[in-house]
């Protein structure tokens, strides 16, 4: 079985080095183009294409696959795709939108299920959280599950049958960071398991009722202390690693990258009234009286500090108001 790989992320990546370890025969490797990362700003190649250099696989970059729009670099990656032949599309967290064009050119690995040419590995249980940010929003809501479906790809937004699905508990130490690395490698032994024998997995049409995962954006990450503690929990472990969650202390932008909700007590101060900071954490009031305990904190130009560490740099006071 020919195999061509789309995928940009660490979460791709798990499942890359699985097809590679499983000697699947992976003839290129589709990635976004290399971006600017760090202090210094220098180009960095994504997680999938430092796995597949490694292994000796060619890469193609392609900044869209829309022919109107990448004119004859898109076009040069089709000619190379037909080239190769084929049989099956892999994609993870790829980041681009892929037309009918592509999703039709494999030969497909199912002769009773002719459209069966490209399968995704979406991180959610569908048809749950469709879109971007499927494993943040469902810790963002509070779900108690996440998990990967296996899907055979269309032109809709993760609308395509579902071939495979496997759920895994969440914990209350999970951030979107480990939890990711959960999903992933949970995906990466799914797609091994799916490829020894497709038969044992035929399409199923989604339900209709469905919830969508937007992108994270940078501002939805400023904490609103008048929301229940929860909540507010919730939002902080959904948004570590990315965009992650601040506050203000004073005049200072602290950011908050782990929490916990205390709920065995509710209190009557204000929203956002520190009601204690030591070594077990910044105790803040929430709206719903709840308390949130901040656990992990980091300054502007500072790191990531558990609170004993970040405390003794920065001193937060009892009474303060935070916003």
């Amino acid at each position: 079985m020919k195999i061509v790989f789309a995928g940009t992320p660490e979460f791709a990546a798990y499942a890359l080095n699985k097809l590679i370890e499983e000697g699947h025969d992976i003839r290129m490797v589709l990635t976004q183009p290399d971006r600017p990362s760090g202090r210094g700003r220098k180009l960095k190649a994504s997680a999938v294409k430092e796995v597949a250099l490694k292994a000796g696989i060619p890469v193609e970059t392609p900044l869209t696959f829309r022919r109107a729009k990448g004119g004859e670099e898109t076009a040069a990656v089709y000619d190379k795709l037909r080239e190769i032949d084929p049989d099956l599309l892999i994609v993870a967290a790829y980041g681009l939108i892929l037309p009918q064009e592509l999703l039709e050119l494999p030969k497909g690995i199912w002769s009773e299920y002719p459209n069966l040419k490209a399968v995704n590995i979406h991180g959610s249980l569908l048809p749950d959280w469709r879109g971007a940010a499927p494993i943040a929003r469902g810790l963002e809501k509070g779900d108690k599950e996440a998990g990967v479906t296996l899907m055979q790809m269309d032109v809709g937004l993760d609308t395509g049958p579902m071939l495979y699905k496997k759920a895994i508990p969440i914990t209350e130490e999970d951030t979107a960071g480990t939890l990711t690395e959960k999903v992933g490698k949970l995906g990466a032994e799914m797609l091994a398991e799916y490829l020894k024998d497709p038969t044992k997995y035929p399409p199923v049409a989604q339900p209709e009722e469905a919830s969508y995962a937007s992108k994270l954006e940078k501002a939805e990450g400023v904490i609103d202390w008048s929301l229940p503690a929860q909540v507010i929990v919730n939002k902080i472990r959904a948004f570590n690693p990315f965009p992650g969650t601040s506050f203000k202390h004073g005049e200072t932008d602290l950011k908050a990258w782990f929490a916990v909700c205390e709920k065995d007590k509710e209190y009557k101060e204000p929203a956002g009234t520190v009601l204690s900071a030591d070594a077990k954490g910044v105790r803040v009031c929430a709206g719903d009286g709840k308390v949130v305990c901040l656990k992990e904190l980091q300054r502007p130009g500072g790191k990531k500090l558990p609170a004993r560490e970040f405390l003794a740099g920065h001193p937060i006071k009892e009474k303060e108001l935070l916003q």
